[in-house]
Order: C-alpha cells, then structure tokens, then sequence
C-alpha cells in the first residue's frame, strides 16, 4: 500500500479540529479572505498568511497591527517608513497602522484593505490560510519553533522517533532550513527556558502529541505512515500546533551525534516503503545490467 501524503492544511486542520483534546493545540486558522484578516488581526495582533499547498515556509508572509504614537511635528507614515521607526516620545496621538513582512521585507499601510490589496497579487488566486500569530520562545533573541517527527514503528503503531528545533534566520518570518534556518537539539533549544523537571515533562508531552495527532489523522487518511508536527512554544511554555507535514524530511536526523537515532528513523521508513529494499535496489540493477542494449 502506498504512503498516504495529504498536502493541504486546511483538510488536515479540520481533522483535527473534530478531537475536542486537540483542538486546543490548534492557534486560530480559517481561510484567507478581507473579513478575516480584519477579524483576526483585531483579536491577535499578528497573524501569519501562508498557502493551503506548500512546503518550506514559501510564501509566508505575517501581518501585523500596531498602535502607534504620533506627535504634532511627525509626518504621517508611509509605505517606505522603517517599522522600527514608527515609535515616538513625544505622544500626542495614537493611530493604527498595518505591516506586512515577508521574507526579509517590511511595508507599511493605513489601513487593512491597504493590506488586503497588497497581499492579494502575492496570493495570486490560490487557496491560502490565516493563522493566529503565537509569541515563540527565542534562543539568542532569535525565534524557534519544534519538528516533531512521528512514524508507524514495526508493530504497526505510531511513535515519536525524532525531535528537532529550528531557529529562525535574522529578520525572516519562517523558521525552515530551505529559509536560512539553523537546526539545534531540541534540549539546547528549552534548557534555557525551563527547569530540567519541566524539561522532562515537555519532551515526553511533545512526544505524546505527535501519537495523538498521527491516530486522529488516521481516522481520516488510513495511509498515513509518518507525518512531522511544527510545534511552537509561548512564553508560558504553551504548545502550539501550527501544522503538519505528511512527507517530513528524515535526512537532517543523519547529522545528530547520536546516530541510533537515525538508525531507527530509517529502519521504520524502510519498513514502510519509504525506501527501496537494498534486495529490491541490487534485483533492479541487475535486471537493468542484464537487459539487451
């Protein structure tokens, strides 16, 4: 049987949506249109707009609103003023204004149909998400966020093989490799942030989470093998799900010091189907060497 891989975020966010214990790892997410990026900018302050389809954080862009101060003397910002800048002393009136950021640029707009109509040509009529923005922890000032990767192990059942954390490069909205990132362990990631007791009892939750969301997705998708959860954590050490990726890269385990990680990383894949056999790999190269030219 083939691995299943289900591409769109939204069809798997709804699957999850329907476990009532789930649903709250779940930042507020809905389909990408005017009302609801005036919605949920009101309520959160930031929200990320990326595509239904897509992998390596392409396209991503975030949206903010922000209340700024304005004295008499300053000018009204425009498009080309530094975001950085829009703070004065010298309050004498507050207005909003938005910012769109996207890969390592920033522009300005009065108001969110502004915002609307720019972000619309980098749409270009494809199915597209709006997620709630989540504060995520930092390390050196920069943020990161968790892969979870979960696999069906030899009996059959789902379990949490492997653990990574992604720190975002300067200045960009996304946390992913293909994006400039940097890979760390996860404990290098939270051991500055929370207590060894505490550490513990994160690493065995992410864990957990990444078996419960595989057996929800399940119900939905019977061909599901593996699957690789981007977890992100708040100051308050909340957990967030902010989406899951049923082709997740394996590879980048191969780097780890401890390499019995991979080992079984692969040997779980390998028994899946992810990889052709080392059998069937040499019968393939010696029925390609046997045939007449």
């Amino acid at each position: 049987m083939r691995i299943q891989r289900v591409s769109s975020k939204w069809a798997k966010t709804k699957v999850i949506l329907q476990n009532s214990k789930l649903s709250a790892f779940i930042p507020e997410t809905r389909k990408y249109k005017l009302e609801a990026l005036i919605e949920l900018l009101e309520i959160h302050g930031t929200v990320y707009i990326k595509p239904d389809r897509g992998t390596y954080g392409s396209g991503v862009m975030r949206a903010e609103q922000r209340m700024v101060h304005l004295s008499s003397s300053d000018q009204q910002p425009d498009n080309e003023t530094s975001p950085q800048g829009l703070i004065d002393n010298h309050e004498t009136e507050q207005k909003v204004m938005y910012i769109l950021r996207y890969a390592k640029d920033a522009e300005i707009f009065n108001t969110p149909q502004e915002l609307h109509a720019a972000i619309m040509p980098r749409i270009k009529g494809r199915p597209y998400l709006i997620q709630q923005g989540i504060d995520l922890l930092c390390h050196q000032n920069l943020p990161f966020d968790l892969r979870v990767l979960t696999q069906k192990n030899l009996s059959g059942g789902w379990e949490t093989t492997g653990m990574l954390g992604r720190v975002a490069a300067p200045q960009k909205v996304v946390t992913n490799y293909h994006n400039g990132g940097s890979i760390f362990s996860v404990n290098d990631l939270l051991k500055a942030h929370m207590s060894p007791p505490e550490m513990t009892t994160t690493l065995h939750q992410l864990k957990s989470l990444g078996v419960k969301i595989a057996a929800q997705l399940e119900t939905a998708y019977p061909g599901l093998k593996e699957i690789g959860l981007d977890v992100a954590m708040d100051p308050h050490h909340d957990m967030w799900l902010l989406e899951v990726n049923t082709l997740p890269a394996i590879m980048v385990f191969k780097t780890f010091p401890n390499k019995s990680i991979y080992r079984k990383i692969h040997r779980y894949a390998a028994a899946y189907g992810r990889f052709k056999s080392t059998k069937s790999a040499s019968a393939s190269r010696r029925k390609s060497v046997s045939r007449p030219r």
